[in-house]
């Protein structure tokens, strides 16, 4: 009962911050924000790494991810008709912590595991940052509809739909896990989760899908939602967010960790809490170009 009632209390606040940042903050301030969490998240992972006995360039990569979120962000919001568009940035970026890592590896003498250090660091960066980063081209990729005065605004109501709709197939799946598991889902990766959770969290991410379309369906028209597609991503997010928080949960199980960190009370580290979003985001952004950009 303390763990949940610290988990809802922690939740609330990060929601109502999130609901803040989202319609308040500047291309500037989400550029920022964007590259922390990318930061934070891939150094926790790397941690990780550290709990396994895997030495990795941890700086390097956290610094190369945040490289990669601020190449894109400054694509997208400050050079939008440049001859380079965003992808190809990013594999310029992608090129470079290549060359960077392998050249890291160069000075030393005493590294027993070179493979794996350059291998893991590789995988922490494509891991949190690149994954992490279609968070900067739903937002920043479409743009709603302005007045003539405002000559950018990022689409934020898209990430704020991803957001919601994932988080709540997480508290879904975890309050009717709770009350109604009986039967483990995958019991050596996760032990704690079930089949009943699993199925209540996609129930309640196709149902937020839904309800945000309804209560709020201008906030989505920068792109061509309707409310079949919301239901549609509502249950798509809910399904590829329970494979990222699994994804975690064994990266976790690997390294003897119960929690990537401590940075988030009640909650573990900021990996713990994007681990659903970071297969979401890619989902949402693919579906959201493909189907339903103008």
């Amino acid at each position: 009962m303390r763990e949940m009632t610290t988990r809802t209390l922690t939740g609330l606040v990060i929601g109502a911050s999130v609901l803040l940042a989202l319609f308040r903050i500047p291309p500037m301030g989400g550029c920022i924000l964007l590259c922390a969490m990318a930061c934070l998240g891939a150094l926790e992972f790397y941690g990780l790494l550290d709990s396994a006995g895997i030495p990795s360039f941890r700086h390097l990569g956290a610094a190369c991810g945040v490289a990669l979120v601020a190449a894109t962000w400054w694509t997208l919001v400050k050079t939008p008709n440049s001859r380079f568009n965003s992808f190809e940035i990013e594999q310029y970026v992608l090129f470079g912590t290549i060359v960077a890592v392998l050249a890291r590896l160069f000075p030393q003498k005493l590294n027993r595991q070179p493979m794996a250090t350059v291998a893991c660091t590789l995988l922490g960066f494509l891991y949190v940052p690149v994954l992490f980063n279609y968070f900067s081209r739903l937002a920043f990729t479409w743009k709603p509809d302005i007045g003539p005065g405002d000559w950018f605004r990022p689409a934020y109501p898209l990430v704020f739909f991803l957001i919601f709709v994932v988080k709540i197939a997480d508290i879904g799946a975890y309050f009717i896990g709770s009350r109604f598991g009986r039967h483990k889902l995958i019991p050596r990766i996760s032990p704690g989760k079930t089949w009943e959770g699993f199925i209540g969290g996609i129930a309640a991410g196709t149902a937020a899908g839904a309800l945000f379309y309804i209560a709020a369906p201008s906030w989505l028209n920068c792109v061509r939602m309707n409310l079949f597609h919301a239901v549609f991503l509502g249950f798509g997010l809910s399904l590829v967010g329970t494979v990222g928080d699994l994804t975690e949960s064994l990266l976790k199980r690997s390294a003897g960790a119960k929690d990537s960190g401590h940075f988030i009370p009640g909650m573990g580290g900021v990996l713990d809490v994007i681990d659903s979003l970071l297969f979401a985001a890619p989902a949402m952004y693919i579906y959201v170009r493909v189907f339903l950009a103008p």
